[in-house]
């Protein structure tokens, strides 16, 4: 058997000789069997547009809805995040934000004009994220239709001249060639080709897996696109710090601090409510990860709707609680102290947990102690007072000359105070952190150096002001809290479908080969019938002559070859036009 088999374009074998005008004529030659093997639109030589607006209109159009300007506008849009990642966005941290415009007087106002601050809400971000949807779009629709008629409709009919293919094998056999057609149209279809007789020949097409992978690959990313814009539209994002004991309704004014989407209704919040019972944490005590959380989780006891039935669960970091919709993450933990605070009489001004948050990860920690309604000084006038606190579960004793904790466990608990008191200015109407002081109209409490009054305490001390003013107790109960960040976002499921589905239509596309095989069965001048075999596939690979010579070599054994009669005739030559160029056949072998 007589096999060639080279390697070429989509279109048509390239080959070293000829002249553009003769690979013109072979193109011509492969007619519709030559067509295109996938999707994709022909290109086209630029040409000025029209003038008018309609004319400008079509050029923007084609320009926008051509698969190389979505390519770019993918790539923007992955540079344009870029900043997001790098630049503190108000949206997730304002104080960051307000650090960086203090700490950059010159590059804060050229952020501020270019939106940096808030990328993702940014006129521009948004205006490349729109039109790579509608260049998505653009794309997607016409090579839809496209790819539907070619399922709709037949693999193209055999050239007339089949050795112009990459792939093509030849033998003469005894067998008749309506024998040889049958047999060759019960083998690829078989094998999963589409086939059908197109006059002396069997045509046959393979691989459109690829083409649906590639359209599905693009679905995916609309898919992902709008669950995106929706998730950011309609999403809800708040963070509670909750004392071990304590208790949360989903409720607006129950958060630390929220934001949501611009369409975001409060009545989309689920409602649920928990208790925190207990935060369980342990830590590696030595070695290189000294001080690594080893458990880290917290026991909650909550409910779904108003009387809802009471469950228990255990939230861990990255093992949330799902509650509908609503996701409650573990995302940070500290320690409060419980502070007691009495007046110069000895009555209980102020009792309770103290939250203070860490500033390392030995939970070193820093807050306030805010003494607002119910204490008078010893004139008998109404005050509050204030205590800046700083903690420390592992003190490193005095030598160490810091207050900065060795480790995160409650090893050596240790409480600094510095007192003061005056107006706290609570009263101004303008929120306040809960965590700092405004000493503006504060004074200090003096030792007897004249100095700032503080103390360190441990567990179970007392810390007496100056003049009968009072005194500060660190009780022995050092209770723990743990932060929650609550998050609502639709439309996350559909950006997993969606990016799953653009892997799988991305994998098919880089794997699967679409590809189209001929068997033309004629009758010799001789009576010995001609079987001519021809592959073509989408892009250079050697999958297709491995395929073909696999097929010839089975379809060999059904009808197998004979002897030319001439070994200078061409069995090509014969079954088609005489052609002085056709590469002359060898004798009948079995591959």
């Amino acid at each position: 058997m007589s096999t060639t088999s080279e390697t070429g374009s989509e279109e048509t074998p390239a080959r070293p000789e000829g002249t553009a005008a003769d690979s013109g004529a072979r193109d011509q030659e492969l007619g519709a069997a030559g067509s295109q093997l996938s999707t994709a639109p022909k290109e086209e030589l630029p040409n000025l547009p029209a003038l008018g607006v309609i004319g400008w209109a079509r050029w923007f159009w084609r320009q926008l809805t051509s698969m190389r300007v979505a390519l770019l506008l993918l790539l923007l849009l992955s540079l344009a995040a870029i900043p997001g990642s790098l630049i503190p966005q108000t949206g997730i941290d304002k104080t960051r934000v307000d650090d960086f415009r203090e700490q950059h007087d010159v590059l804060a106002p050229i952020y501020d004009k270019l939106g940096l601050f808030n990328v993702y809400s940014s006129v521009w971000f948004s205006a490349v994220y729109i039109l790579l949807f509608i260049s998505l779009i653009g794309c997607i629709v016409p090579r839809t239709w496209q790819f539907v008629g070619q399922l709709r409709g037949r693999p193209p009919g055999a050239p007339r001249r089949l050795t112009r293919l990459p792939a093509y094998t030849t033998w003469r056999t005894e067998a008749g060639p309506e024998q040889v057609r049958e047999a060759a149209l019960a083998l690829l279809r078989k094998r999963r080709f589409r086939a059908h007789r197109a006059g002396d020949a069997v045509a046959a097409e393979k691989g459109y897996l690829r083409e649906v992978g590639n359209l599905a690959f693009h679905i995916a990313l609309i898919v992902m696109l709008i669950a995106f814009g929706w998730g950011q539209l309609f999403k809800s994002e708040g963070n509670k710090l909750i004392v071990e004991g304590q208790g949360f309704a989903n409720t607006l004014s129950q958060y630390d601090d929220f934001k949501s989407g611009n369409l975001f209704d409060v009545a989309d919040l689920e409602p649920f409510s928990f208790q925190v019972k207990s935060f369980t944490g342990t830590y590696e005590a030595t070695g290189p990860n000294k001080g690594t959380p080893r458990v880290y989780e917290t026991e909650l006891i909550y409910s779904e709707g108003a009387y809802g039935e009471e469950k228990k669960t255990t939230v861990e970091v990255n093992k949330p609680l799902k509650i509908g919709d609503a996701k409650v993450y573990l995302v940070s933990h500290g320690y409060a102290p419980v502070v007691t605070v009495r007046d110069g009489e000895g009555k209980v001004v102020f009792k309770d947990a103290v939250p203070l948050l860490p500033l390392d990860a030995n939970v070193t920690s820093s807050g306030v102690v805010k003494v607002l309604d119910g204490y008078r000084n010893p004139e008998g006038k109404k005050e509050q007072l204030g205590f800046n606190a700083f903690f420390v579960p592992t003190f490193g004793g005095p030598a160490t000359g810091t207050m900065l904790s060795q480790f995160p466990a409650l090893n050596y608990p240790v409480l600094a105070l510095s007192a003061y008191h005056g107006d706290l200015k609570a009263d101004a109407g303008i929120p306040q952190s809960v965590y700092q002081m405004d000493k503006t109209k504060m004074k200090e409490f003096k030792d007897s150096e004249g100095e700032l009054f503080k103390k360190l305490l441990m567990p179970g001390e007392t810390m007496t002001l100056p003049d009968g003013a009072g005194s500060v107790t660190f009780e022995k109960d050092v209770k723990e809290w743990a932060g929650f960040q609550v998050v609502q976002e639709p439309g996350g499921g559909w950006a997993l479908g969606g990016s799953l589905f653009a892997i799988g239509g991305l994998a098919c596309s880089l794997f699967i080969q679409r590809r189209r095989v001929w068997v033309r069965a004629v009758e010799g001048p001789d009576g010995v019938t001609v079987v001519e075999m021809a592959g073509l596939g989408r892009s250079e690979s050697a999958k297709v002559p491995e395929e073909l010579g696999d097929l010839a070599g089975i379809l060999y054994d059904r009808a197998p070859g004979v002897p030319d009669a001439d070994p200078d005739s061409d069995p090509a030559a014969s079954a088609d036009s005489p052609d002085p160029q056709a590469a002359p056949a060898e004798g009948a072998e079995k591959p």
